[in-house]
C-alpha cells in the first residue's frame, strides 16, 4: 500500500488541478447559478481561488478515505494539506504580486499547480512516513466540514477585506 500512496497522490493532484480549473468557469457557464456560487468561483479574488482547491481536494479525500481505512491520522493529513494549499494560493498569489504588480494570468494558474502539488507531496510524504500517531480522525473531519461551510457562507456574505475583493470589478462575493 505505502507504494500506491504516491500514485494516489499523483492521481489527486491531477483530478484536483482539472476539476478546479473546470470550477474556475462553472458559474459562467451555467448563467450565475445560486445553486453552484458556493463552490465554484464567482470572481477572479483571491478567495474564490482557494475555493478551487479547496473543493475538489475536499471531495477527493473523501474518495480515497475509503482506500485508506487502516491509516489512522489519513483526515489529519488530509487536514494540513489542504491548510497548505489554501495558505499557499494567498502567500504567493501576494507575494508575486507585491514584487511585480499584477501577475499576468499564467502566474495565477502556475501558483494554482504550486499549491497544489506541495499539498499532495506532503500528504504523499506524511502518508507514506508518518511522524504523527493520531487517531482521531473525526477533529479534522469536521474541521474541512466547517471550511467547507465557511467557503459557501463568504461567497453570499464575504467581509470587506482585500482577499476577497475582486480586482476586475472591485466587487465582493456575488
Amino acid at each position: 500500500m505505502k507504494r500506491s500512496i504516491v500514485l494516489w497522490q499523483m492521481i489527486g493532484f491531477g483530478v484536483t488541478a482539472l476539476a478546479g480549473s473546470l470550477l474556475h468557469y462553472i458559474y459562467e457557464w451555467t448563467n450565475s447559478s445560486v445553486w453552484v456560487a458556493g463552490f465554484s468561483a464567482v470572481n477572479e479574488s483571491t478567495w474564490e481561488h482557494m475555493k478551487l482547491a479547496f473543493y475538489p481536494m475536499f471531495l477527493f479525500a473523501i474518495i480515497e478515505s475509503f482506500f485508506f481505512k487502516n491509516y489512522g491520522n489519513f483526515w489529519l493529513v488530509k487536514l494540513k494539506g489542504t491548510l497548505i494549499a489554501l495558505a499557499l494560493i494567498p502567500v504567493l498569489f501576494y507575494t508575486y504580486g507585491g514584487v511585480i504588480g499584477t501577475p499576468p494570468g499564467w502566474i495565477n494558474i502556475l501558483i494554482f499547480f504550486t499549491a497544489l502539488g506541495v499539498a499532495f507531496l506532503y500528504e504523499a510524504k506524511q502518508l507514506k512516513y508518518p511522524k504523527t500517531k493520531f487517531n482521531g480522525q473525526l477533529f479534522p473531519f469536521i474541521a474541512l466540514c466547517v471550511i467547507a461551510v465557511l467557503f459557501v457562507l463568504f461567497t453570499f456574505f464575504p467581509p470587506h477585506i482585500c482577499i476577497f475583493k475582486d480586482p476586475l470589478n472591485g466587487k465582493f462575493g456575488i
